[in-house]
């Protein structure tokens, strides 16, 4: 799996400690992907920091800046496989500053209620991704009054 291209993603919610709501974008292109949901992100460029690029992807699709919380965990070390020649890693994300817009690669952004699981489930997601929004509802679902399993920031 060396000489993969390295995505990142971000998850973001409206509040690192216990989201309730998640920030979703719409592609505009490709044509095979517009009008399909996704995580908002990019590509690290060579040399750049992971983490580093997902602020700067957010800041250019989005017009805000973040903070990064945990990394939801990929299906391996290099992340979720989005393609035999792509995986990408995704990290929570709060807007620290701005108000999220759709400058780059999307046409609609929407927050979504993390505690209505269909409704989430039930957008037409990139197929790539639709993974990946199961293992963050599954990490976020846990019961009232218990504190294991999330950890946001």
């Amino acid at each position: 799996m060396t000489g993969l291209i390295q995505v990142v993603g971000g998850a973001v919610v409206d509040r690192l400690a216990e989201p309730a709501m998640l920030l979703v974008a719409r592609r505009s292109a490709p044509e095979k992907l517009a009008g399909l949901w996704e995580f908002p992100g990019g590509k690290v460029e060579p040399g750049e920091d992971p983490e580093a690029a997902l602020t700067r992807e957010l800041s250019e699709e989005l017009g805000v800046a973040v903070r990064l919380g945990s990394e939801l965990p990929g299906e391996d070390a290099l992340g979720w496989p989005l393609n035999d020649r792509a995986a990408m890693r995704v990290w929570f994300a709060e807007v620290t500053h701005g108000e999220p817009a759709p400058l780059e690669d999307h046409d609609e952004l929407r927050w979504v209620p993390l505690a209505d699981p269909d409704t989430v489930l039930a957008l037409p997601w990139i197929p790539a991704d639709f993974p990946i929004v199961r293992a963050l509802l599954a990490i976020l679902a846990v019961p009232a009054g218990k504190t294991s399993g999330w950890n946001g920031s």
